[in-house]
């Protein structure tokens, strides 16, 4: 997608330096920085620090950290370390362990002089596939979208409610969420896309961001006004990104998604949620019992970044000082409140068995 004319990925290697290229998220909207990734130290600091954040990009990612070690030292301790380095950086996105355990299956049997080349052509595939995974989303999330505008009046938008940032800042490219969202704007069916902020890291006005460069119309909201838009017939449908899915369609992805899944379910909204394969994870069945919810540091909550009228970015406190303060990153939508599951394949019904209807390689997972 563009930035200010000019196409980017959310990371690209640069061959002439030997090093992976990173857009800074923490920084935006206020700021593009771009970030050389040297050691594996950075790539796990990127990682858990959310320079890099969505869990197809995290995915990534994690491939250049394995590749970068093994221009490193592509012994078998070293492959082991790598892993063990990245694995440890966020528990609750499936495509880290994904990409991971692709990069050890596809390694491990070679000899550690073949190594650093296969590692670094495998994180170039690895990105490439998720770039067409997220184009085919949008193929298929467009036919939702034009089946919404059949029914309106000339011009009239179809109003789109999304919570969190699953765009194309949040994989290689296209995005999961914004994919069908670009496509429908660029086949010139008019939309309108609420965004959520998001908070507490108000990933929102990286959506936003995106969306205005593309031209995209859009409101930004505060988290709490779904509900009020879905009351009142604003909001034709809901489509969020993913972390996790388990192979009985419970979805789970940015903190208050829930709350948006139960708002639609109230007001009989079709609520969908759009991800790449990998994000599905085979071997669980109940999300809430088994997806762990990663618990981000708590400064989060208590503190915001943001730019003054001076124009300088900067971090305040909101929070009385000493009260304690709670900072889940996730949460967990039961497949009952799913309308369906926007993949690469085509579109699922929140169930074990449609799903593998899509996916059925998978059938013996567990």
């Amino acid at each position: 997608m563009k930035v200010d004319g000019t196409h980017y990925r959310s990371l690209w290697y640069d061959h002439d330096e030997a090093v992976l290229k990173i857009i800074d998220q923490r920084w935006l909207p206020h700021k593009f920085v771009v970030q050389a990734v040297p050691t594996l130290e950075d790539y796990a600091a990127a990682i858990k620090e959310m320079r890099v954040r969505g869990a197809p990009l995290i995915g990534a990612t994690a491939a250049y950290g394995v590749a970068h070690q093994m221009g490193k030292d592509a012994s078998d301790a070293s492959l082991d370390h790598a892993r063990d380095v990245l694995i440890q950086t966020r528990p609750t996105a499936i495509n880290l362990k994904w990409a991971l355990d692709r990069c050890q299956a596809h390694l491990a049997p070679l000899a550690p002089s073949d190594r650093a080349t296969a590692a670094l052509q495998l994180a170039h595939d690895i990105s490439d596939e998720d770039v067409e995974i997220n184009r085919m989303i949008g193929v298929h999330g467009l036919d939702l979208i034009r089946k919404i505008a059949a029914d309106k009046a000339d011009g009239e938008p179809v109003r789109i409610l999304t919570h969190c940032n699953a765009g194309w800042i949040a994989t290689v490219d296209w995005g999961t969420a914004t994919s069908p969202m670009y496509q429908a704007h660029d086949a010139g069916i008019p939309v309108h896309i609420w965004v959520g902020e998001t908070r507490p890291r108000n990933q929102g006005v990286l959506t936003a961001w995106e969306l205005g460069h593309h031209g995209v119309p859009h409101t930004y909201l505060t988290d709490n006004a779904g509900g009020h838009l879905m009351q009142h017939g604003q909001v034709d449908m809901v489509l969020v990104g993913v972390d996790r899915a388990t192979r009985q369609g419970d979805i789970c992805n940015k903190i208050g998604t829930y709350l948006k899944a139960l708002a639609a379910h109230d007001n009989d909204i079709p609520f969908y949620a759009a991800l790449p394969s990998p994000t599905i994870d085979w071997t669980v069945r109940d999300g809430i019992a088994e997806i762990p919810i990663e618990e981000r540091d708590h400064r989060e909550t208590t503190h915001i970044w943001g730019r003054n009228d001076e124009g300088n970015v900067e971090q305040v406190q909101v929070s009385p000082d000493g009260t304690p303060a709670g900072n889940p990153a996730f949460d967990v939508t039961p497949a009952r409140l799913v309308t369906g599951l926007i993949t690469e394949r085509g579109i699922a019904k929140a169930n074990e068995e449609d799903m593998l209807r899509l996916f059925s390689e998978h059938r013996e997972a567990v």
